[in-house]
């Protein structure tokens, strides 16, 4: 899959993304990611890509044609039919695991990392394929945003874990935060590893971490839950998930 970041800052991207899963991506050949600098479609000796906004108001604005000939020369590059051009705004749609797991069907990714006041709305509207947000805050600048989408989505692809398993186990990928993990020592101070865990019953231990799974995003994010039908047997681990943890907190009051 092949990433097309467009920034002020290449410099900042490009020495982001080589390192961890996405940097051993890019050395694998399994992913090709470029930095853009819209400074360099400029047509003024300034090299200018801001300008002050119609009707006044406080910062300055991204200006359409330097971001419209950077697009338009990364499509001229490489020619893919299945591609998107995205913004990254704090009125965007919120990115989400599925987002990106949608997003792994496709050949190429143009993101647009904003700065100052945003850009000029004719590029969104008639340029760009869709908004995307971190969340309902606002940071400088979009470059985090695309190094997170690059790494969420690279990720995903094919080959890239050194176990297929991992990314599906992730929270998120079943609508369902993860189970919790453990590793050696079994035992610090007080606190052993569960028992289920070192039984060897594959099954078992399956059936535990699907009911810590439904246990925790009950805790943490019950609001998931409400758009996620259990089905008979999820019920039963999560109600049992329940009563497990009143008795606990019962015993020890």
């Amino acid at each position: 899959m092949r990433f097309d970041i467009i920034t002020l800052f290449p410099e900042m991207v490009i020495g982001a993304s080589g390192y961890g899963v996405t940097g051993k991506a890019i050395q694998s050949g399994l992913v090709s990611l470029k930095a853009w600098n819209p400074r360099d479609f400029t047509v003024d000796k300034y090299r200018t890509v801001d300008d002050r906004p119609y009707g006044g108001g406080p910062g300055m604005v991204m200006k359409y044609q330097p971001l419209f000939d950077t697009v338009n020369a990364i499509k001229a590059e490489q020619k893919n039919k299945k591609l998107k051009v995205v913004y990254l705004s704090p009125q965007g749609w919120p990115i989400s695991q599925s987002l990106l797991t949608q997003a792994v069907e496709l050949e190429q990714l143009i993101l647009i990392a904003g700065r100052y006041e945003g850009i000029d709305e004719r590029f969104v509207q008639h340029v760009c394929d869709e908004e995307w947000s971190l969340g309902d805050y606002v940071i400088s600048g979009g470059e985090l945003a695309a190094l997170i989408v690059v790494d969420g989505i690279t990720r995903l692809l094919p080959g890239v874990l050194g176990d297929e398993e991992s990314a599906k186990q992730d929270s998120h990928m079943d609508g369902l935060l993860d189970f919790p993990h453990y590793t050696r020592p079994e035992k610090i101070d007080e606190n052993s590893v569960p028992a289920v865990l070192l039984s060897g019953n594959h099954a078992e231990i399956e059936r535990w971490r699907t009911k810590q799974a439904l246990g925790r995003t009950w805790l943490k994010r019950p609001d998931l839950l409400k758009n996620k039908p259990l089905d008979e047997m999820q019920r039963k681990l999560l109600e049992e998930f329940i009563v497990e943890l009143n008795n606990l907190r019962c015993g020890n009051e």
